[in-house]
């Protein structure tokens, strides 16, 4: 079997779909391994190593691409990438698929059959392929190290021969993987640490990390939690107690993280610039959901500002920023992924479409969009 590991062309995008380690894995199995030129440089993995591994490097437009059995990208192809594409061969990549209807489109035209690694169903055997996971807890701790580097004072209590150094207050918004583990890295850091999220499911998770769960009153009993586990679109009333008691809590941190998405949806504005004016001069907001919209009504995509004396910061692509450890666990989730689409001895391709994970991550397949959520987007 032919692989083909392009270099990324999104902006911000340093990652790269296969580390050499599982590249060498790969290559054992008797495929063809080819690496765009240059596609691991941003992630520290050079072309060398990547031979090593037993790879062949290819230069970009060229033949490289030519008989691609699958093609393995982190971000989405652009539409002009999406040209290159050999007809008829698998595409493995995260998709973005709500924001990527013409690009779903071209796919299914050039009946490519394409994998959305983040439509991977939640189920057990599922995990180790969850990139989902394994970028979030990257980011989730990235998150906390940025803040505190920004941050103008110590995280930890400290007890001196001066003076004690009272520890720094830090409230981590949405307690999925990434508010999770912003939890763990603040707490390891010493800060005194709140979290709150819209799923009381969560509270246990939160206090067992060390944490203080901040609740909002839901005498209705309203639940904050879709079919799949993920936080979803609470009722208006809701909303209105919630951001009243984020007010109230807020105005004495130092620290906020802010990681509530919702699939499918822009993220919701949890911070208000009226919140934001009540915090204290030199504190740091960091918005992990900047790239659906982002959590605080100040963030501005890419970019650490400051307003009211508060710095807020709206990295793009937090898991890029540490990229090599992002691509090592990232290749990872892709050679689980890749073992599905193949016999048992993982020697060639064998879609079995009776298998809940290809079902579940499949866009297009014979010239057509396949997947249930995504049918009516454009012509087939």
């Amino acid at each position: 079997m032919k692989i083909v590991v392009r270099k990324e062309s999104t902006p911000h995008e340093k990652r790269v779909a296969l580390s050499p380690e599982i590249t060498k894995k790969l290559v054992d199995l008797g495929h063809d391994v080819l690496i765009e030129e240059n596609a691991g440089k941003e992630s520290g993995f050079s072309d060398e190593l990547y031979e090593k591994a037993g790879a062949k490097i290819g230069k970009k437009k060229s033949s490289f691409l030519e008989k691609a059995d699958v093609i393995l990208q982190v971000s989405p192809p652009s539409l002009e990438d999406a040209d290159d594409l050999p007809e008829k061969s698998i595409l493995v990549s995260m998709m973005r698929p709500h924001d990527n209807a013409d690009l779903i489109k071209k796919l299914a035209a050039k009946k490519i059959t394409s994998f959305a690694l983040e439509l991977i169903p939640r189920i057990s055997r599922a995990q180790s392929m969850d990139v989902l996971s394994s970028q979030s807890n990257l980011a989730g701790y990235k998150a906390v190290v940025d803040a505190a580097a920004e941050y103008g004072r110590a995280m930890p209590m400290m007890m001196t021969a001066a003076g004690t150094v009272a520890p720094a207050k830090v409230l981590i918004l949405g307690a999925g993987v990434a508010g999770l583990q912003a939890i763990a890295t603040a707490r390891r850091l010493g800060a005194i640490v709140s979290a709150f999220d819209v799923r009381p499911a969560v509270k246990e998770q939160v206090e067992s990390l060390g944490a203080t769960f901040v609740e909002v009153d839901n005498s209705t009993a309203e639940s904050g939690e879709d079919t799949g586990g993920y936080a979803k679109e609470m009722s208006k009333d809701y909303q209105k107690r919630q951001s009243a008691k984020l007010a109230e809590v807020i105005q004495n941190q130092d620290i906020v993280i802010s990681t509530a998405q919702i699939p499918g949806k822009p993220a919701p504005t949890l911070i208000t610039d009226a919140m934001v004016k009540t915090m204290k001069p030199g504190a740091v907001i960091c918005d992990l959901a900047i790239e659906t919209g982002g959590n605080c009504a100040a963030s501005d995509f890419g970019k650490i500002i400051t307003k009211h004396e508060v710095k807020i910061m709206a990295h793009a692509n937090v898991p890029s920023r540490i990229a090599q450890d992002s691509s090592q666990l990232f290749s990872r989730n892709v050679f689980n992924f890749l073992k599905v689409l193949m016999d048992k001895e993982g020697k060639k391709l064998d879609l079995n479409w009776e298998d809940d994970i290809l079902k579940g991550s499949a866009l297009t397949h014979q010239g057509k969009i396949v997947h249930p959520h995504f049918k009516g987007k454009g012509k087939e």
